[in-house]
């Protein structure tokens, strides 16, 4: 009978333990719940941006977090043994420190919200921005690796078995690092290559890149890849190392501003200057232009056609390659209409026999 009796008062120890940890779990919620409704209201009266970013990124961690925080105020009150309050403890700790992490990660989103609303890479010149926003990216993916790294550590150090490997991993940097040098010398070089990139930053996100004969935008630096994309929406995938070891074209490198060229092939008797007049004509009559460069020069010659370069400036590649499409279907339905002898033919002379033979057949 004794033995039942104190079956039954562990019993109900375990179930007033469960009821206090999940009293102390719906009260840390009801906390949360009462102080993002008080945040998202006052979003919706004052709108600031730190308040409105921290709403939307600190929603989850905090969930998780602040739940934690009652139960481990709650532990000391459970009609538990030492050892598993001990054990309890452990856990709890365990969980904070990922909770913690979760929330640190979350508040790089927060510092890249504040960021991107102070500089706004959408406007026509927009070098200032591509440049921040290429070394922020890059610093953001480090720091969250350090948290990552940081909090494993911590986790393993809150255990006294595995203390020594806890330590070990941050002690012994250096040793790691000539382990990974050795079994992942092309992934350390691509990691290399992207702090090289970040700070020196001979491409950021947004320019424009002629590589390997593609055309296209960067749309993406990460720790290992750019991803660029291309006129017609592919999406070109290159190693970091890449932007370092071989020669490419970047059109924004000093700005967003660009020259655009149009190249025209015609016969020797064009009017150059009749050509030129229209040419002038065109960008007038367009907002694509920005009012900086026009030029039409005859740039070479050969034995069956003048070469003409058309040169003008626009705010944006985007802009630019508009307005060479604009420019080149003007000025050749101008020489089709106005001067359709001056379009590129092939001459032929005939003397003699030749000629004569010539004539009698057609």
């Amino acid at each position: 009978m004794d033995k039942i009796t104190v079956y039954i008062n562990k019993l109900d120890d375990f179930a007033i333990g469960i009821l206090i940890l999940v009293a102390a779990a719906i009260a840390g919620l009801l906390v949360k719940l009462v102080l993002f409704r008080l945040m998202k209201f006052y979003n919706r009266r004052e709108d600031p941006l730190l308040v409105r970013s921290l709403t939307e990124h600190l929603n989850q961690p905090f969930a998780f977090f602040i739940p934690l925080l009652f139960i481990s105020i709650a532990i000391p009150t459970l009609p538990y043994s030492n050892e598993t309050i001990y054990v309890l403890k452990r856990t709890l700790e365990v969980l904070d420190i990922i909770a913690f992490a979760w929330i640190l990660v979350k508040l790089t989103n927060v510092g890249r919200d504040v960021v991107r609303s102070k500089y706004q890479i959408g406007k026509a010149d927009n070098y200032r921005e591509r440049k921040l926003y290429t070394q922020l990216q890059f610093v953001r993916k480090i720091t969250i690796i350090l948290i990552v790294f940081v909090a494993l550590s911590l986790i393993l150090l809150s255990f006294d078995a595995v203390r020594k490997l806890g330590t070990g991993l941050l002690t012994s940097a250096g040793v790691a690092g000539i382990v990974i040098g050795v079994a992942a010398q092309r992934s350390l070089a691509n990691l290399l290559a992207g702090i090289q990139l970040a700070f020196t930053q001979p491409i950021r996100l947004d320019d424009v890149l002629v590589v390997e004969g593609e055309f296209g935008r960067v749309e993406e630096i990460t720790l290992t890849y750019v991803v660029l994309k291309l006129w017609d929406n592919r999406r070109l995938i290159l190693p970091l190392n890449y932007f370092i070891e071989k020669p490419f074209q970047n059109w924004t490198r000093t700005g967003s501003d660009i020259l655009a060229t149009v190249y025209l092939y015609t016969d020797y008797t064009v009017p150059v200057d009749a050509l030129r007049e229209e040419f002038n004509r065109i960008l007038a009559g367009t907002d694509l232009w920005d009012k900086q460069v026009s030029v039409l020069q005859v740039t070479n010659s050969n034995e069956k056609t003048l070469e003409l370069r058309a040169l003008m400036s626009a705010h944006s590649s985007g802009t630019a390659w508009d307005l060479k499409c604009l420019v080149r279907e003007k000025l050749v339905y101008f020489i089709q209409k106005t001067y359709p002898h001056a379009l590129p033919k092939e001459r032929a002379e005939f003397t003699g026999d030749k000629a004569a033979g010539f004539l009698k057949h057609s």
